[in-house]
């Protein structure tokens, strides 16, 4: 569904709101583009691989240029609309895409993290749009409510070694259920959206199901969305980009879907 009145608020306060079958309509063809995905990887792929841990945590990102499923979902103006509805923005820009597949049996969870710090732009408009293609039920994204408007942003970290990406002036990286944070998860269908700010701090459960969890992100920013250089190389790192600081991102890499 389209966000209403009372999702654009929630979004606002909380960082995170759920939006019902916003993507319904893609739901085949995201499958159809995770499988051609999983057979053809791109250069940021990775298997998460890590001692102790078991199953297969696939996760890749910026491949939907050459995927022709993924562009035709970037592209819907329906998803642009929602996207700009939520972040109080005409403008709707292109930032990534990322696919994240946990086979039945993977152990290893998501670790907590926010997207922000590791990205090279800033900026209050955005929103990141987790869809699951399977039903999840133990293996949903859970989002920390209000953590998006937390005075300093979380201390980026590597998934599988936990050593910090960079250095610079973060917070330490809680533990949001020792610490009695307020998570937000919930029971979703294919083609629900968790709908999230950059800076919300987010993370997710193995899979410990006995089927695959295949999931689509969409990340998208708004009107004062501008490029900041960082302590260090980025992640997605998008090389030779040639912008500067305060620069909104070059179109030609990061098209305007609205305007």
């Amino acid at each position: 569904m389209m966000p209403g009145k009372q999702d654009i608020d929630t979004y606002a306060r909380d960082g995170v709101v759920l939006l019902r079958g916003l993507f319904a309509d893609h739901v085949e063809t995201l499958r159809a583009g995770v499988a051609r995905n999983l057979d053809a990887p791109g250069p940021y792929a990775s298997n998460n691989d890590k001692a102790g841990e078991t199953g297969r945590f696939f996760d890749d990102y910026c491949n939907w240029e050459r995927i022709p499923e993924f562009a035709e979902v970037v592209r819907d103006p329906a998803i642009a609309a929602a996207a700009g509805a939520l972040m109080g923005s005409q403008r709707v820009q292109m930032f990534h895409d990322h696919v994240l597949v946990k086979e039945p049996g993977t152990s290893m969870a998501t670790p907590w993290h926010s997207d922000g710090p590791y990205y090279f732009v800033q900026g209050q408009q955005t929103v990141s749009f987790w869809v699951p293609l399977d039903p999840v039920t133990d293996a949903s994204l859970r989002c920390v409510a209000g953590s998006h408007l937390w005075e300093k942003d979380v201390l980026p970290t590597r998934w599988v070694s936990q050593e910090a990406f960079f250095e610079g002036d973060y917070m330490p990286l809680p533990d949001p259920e020792a610490e009695g944070m307020d998570i937000r998860e919930w029971e979703m269908a294919p083609g629900d959206a968790v709908a999230f700010n950059f800076r919300t701090l987010h993370g997710a459960r193995g899979n410990q199901s006995g089927s695959r969890r295949r999931a689509f992100s969409l990340r998208l920013v708004g009107e004062d969305a501008r490029y900041v250089a960082r302590p260090g190389p980025t992640s997605p790192p998008f090389p030779g980009h040639d912008m500067t600081p305060g620069a909104r991102l070059r179109e030609d890499w990061f098209p305007v879907l609205r305007a």
